[in-house]
């Protein structure tokens, strides 16, 4: 999860002119080749920002995956270069290099230099593939100042230079190999023309190539960065793919039971890998994958996979009598809380909806997971019952809660905007009842909430104060949750329900604004409201609605002026600009409630002047951002140690 910085959106409005009104047969551009491309890079790779950065890696990756999975690829290097270029190689076959007849230039040329060329289309040179369109390696071309290929192969070194997707050069000989080597390098530098950030994040392309390592068993993936004062070195390998994924994203909580339940098989051309392992959370975290692509919006094999859990357990439980006659099934919410799943199929050709990739459409994929997972997991509840009585008793447990949860639950529905009875005590609501102008903060405290609902703009602000910190809903069930006062006061105020109830059309405000001290316990308060927002309102996340607002930390006065900085760096900038003299008091603020009225509003309350922080997340890294969640909130010590000791170089304003 990050949060990206942005002043106030302002209704700004272009008056649309009407000189420009020529539209004739040339005003038509047709755009060759690669050109497309740096026209309208998002189209290809999502966004010019940090994630279409990161993203050319990993297209370049997927292509050396794409080897692994055919049987010839073993090892994959990624280097950051000190220039922050990109080194990627691999040890596969390497590129082909003769003649493509029909393009009558070298296959590795045509692979770089033209859009929709590849071979996984023709269904001889892969069975599978991640890569479905052909643009992968073109596009990569194309968005970089250069890129330099060299193939390994039959005992020649062949290379090839492009700029900014045009040929250099011809394909040459530069030297001889060992007649044993082959494989392909790719080294290119993103365009500074093209991308807002040029600099890569170490620890984005980690998380990525981990998750890549564990979905290609055997596949050994190395990460270095050889920038200065960051040298460092990751290798990515695991002999037992996904249980070790499994067992990876539950080490932050207690397992239910020892053994990581494995199902694998193949059916109706679809081949199947399922691992999964319950533990003591209350959430449950199942993640798919088709060719080694994450559909974070899950899909058909996602959904033969619930079928053949709910089905199989059931059984179990009514065969061996854990379930009495008398007591209903149990939900598929029930069986799956606290578990952790990895879905993998691989798929000859999937039909995603979207061209995001982001769901799988084939319908073949959900009989084959559901078959797969029904025998053996039968097989294995049969071998193991203290695992199937362990699993059964929790989801009977779960169902309890759940029925005690819906009882709460009709209790926090808001009615209506205009039913005042069923708005929370604290509530100071705005009077504007259009969602998209209205905002709520949300405030620790009564203090700050106090001088909040002063400084406020009645009319589009609406004030909601916390009283101390919210429950950890990291360790609670949903019933505990719904009994929670102040959480039942945010769900009321922000009328979408959660959960399976959960109707972001019904949201009341556009904004939600977390307003908390700029201290150690403001950041924790601040901590548990994503947390909860994250468990059971991700949606109000991914459409952007949550911010966090930026309180300043510092007031300076001089000569009965007053500044104020968000940061040590303004703050110095702040005293060179004024002089640095006997004349200067400078105040450190510790909480909001240290301002007035008037103050919160100049600093942190008006639309014109404020910084907010908008909350955002990469729907890719769900994995990561579910693991930090429980290492940060969750029971055990250990991770959330070892999280603090590799993020502490970048604390920043520490409260000591």
């Amino acid at each position: 999860m990050n949060f990206q910085t942005r002043p106030d959106d302002k209704n700004r409005r272009n008056d649309m002119g009407a000189e420009n009104t020529e539209y004739g047969a040339d005003q038509i551009q047709i755009l060759e080749g690669l050109e497309a491309v740096r026209k309208r890079p998002g189209m290809y790779i999502g966004s010019t920002s940090s994630r279409g950065l990161h993203h050319l890696v990993y297209e370049i990756v997927d292509n050396a995956v794409d080897e692994a999975l055919a049987g010839f690829c073993t090892e994959i290097h990624v280097d950051i270069n000190p220039d922050n270029s990109i080194t990627v190689t691999d040890n596969g076959r390497g590129i082909p290099v003769g003649i493509n007849h029909k393009a009558g230039i070298p296959a590795v040329e045509v692979v770089f230099t033209i859009l929709h060329a590849g071979g996984k289309f023709g269904g001889g040179g892969y069975k599978v593939s991640g890569g479905l369109h052909g643009v992968g390696a073109s596009v990569v071309n194309a968005l970089s100042e250069w890129l330099e290929v060299t193939i390994y192969r039959e005992g020649k070194e062949y290379k090839q230079r492009y700029e900014r997707g045009k040929t250099m050069y011809p394909l040459k000989v530069v030297g001889d190999c060992d007649p044993g080597l082959s494989g392909t390098k790719v080294y290119f530098l993103p365009d500074k023309e093209i991308f807002e950030e040029t600099v890569y994040d170490y620890d984005i392309l980690k998380q990525r190539l981990r998750e890549m390592a564990f979905l290609t068993k055997g596949l050994r993936i190395v990460l270095e960065d050889k920038r200065e004062g960051q040298e460092r070195e990751k290798v990515f390998h695991y002999e037992g793919g996904i249980r070790e994924f499994v067992s990876y994203l539950n080490r932050s909580k207690e397992a239910l039971y020892p053994e990581i339940i494995y199902c694998e098989g193949e059916k109706d051309g679809v081949s199947v890998e399922v691992a999964l392992q319950h533990n003591d959370s209350y959430t449950e975290n199942t993640y798919g994958f088709v060719n080694n692509i994450n559909t974070p919006e899950g899909g058909t094999h996602i959904t033969g996979f619930r079928n053949a859990i709910t089905n199989t357990f059931n059984d179990y439980a009514r065969k061996n009598k854990l379930l009495k006659d008398s007591e209903p099934n149990l939900s598929g919410d029930d069986i799956r809380e606290g578990l952790t799943a990895i879905v993998s199929v691989k798929i000859e050709n999937p039909q995603f909806e979207g061209q995001t990739k982001q769901k799988l459409g084939n319908s073949e994929a959900r009989g084959a997971v559901d078959s797969v997972v029904s025998k053996q997991l039968e097989i294995f509840l049969e071998q193991n019952p203290a695992v199937a009585k362990a699993t059964v008793e929790k989801s009977v447990l779960a169902q309890r809660a759940r029925e005690a949860a819906r009882k709460a639950r009709d209790l926090t529905r808001r009615k209506s905007a205009l039913d005042s009875m069923s708005l929370p005590g604290k509530l100071a609501d705005c009077s504007d009842k259009n969602p998209e102008n209205c905002e709520i903060y949300i405030v620790e405290g009564d203090s700050a909430g106090g001088s909040a609902k002063t400084a406020r703009n009645r009319a589009t602000q609406a004030i909601l104060p916390l009283r101390g910190k919210i429950l950890n809903v990291e360790k609670a069930r949903l019933d505990k949750i719904y009994g929670n006062k102040e959480i039942k006061a945010m769900i009321t105020a922000f009328g979408t329900g959660i959960h399976e109830d959960f109707d972001i059309s019904k949201l009341r405000y556009h904004k939600i604004i977390i307003m908390t001290d700029a201290d150690v316990d403001g950041a924790h308060i601040a901590t548990l409201l994503l947390t909860f927002l994250y468990r059971f309102m991700p949606e109000l996340i991914k459409q952007g609605y949550v911010y966090l607002a930026q309180p300043p930390l510092y007031k300076v006065e001089k000569n009965k002026k007053v500044w104020y900085a968000y940061d040590d760096d303004e703050l110095n900038n702040i005293l060179t600009e004024i002089g640095r003299d006997g004349n200067n008091k400078i105040q450190r603020y510790k909480g909001l409630g240290e301002m007035d009225a008037e103050q919160l509003w100049e600093t942190t309350m008006d639309p014109e002047k404020r910084i907010l922080l908008r909350v955002t997340m990469d729907e890719a890294a769900t994995s990561e951002i579910d693991l930090t969640f429980t290492t940060l909130m969750g029971d055990k010590v250990e991770p959330r140690r070892e999280f603090i000791e590799e993020n502490a170089r970048f604390v920043k304003n520490l409260d000591i």
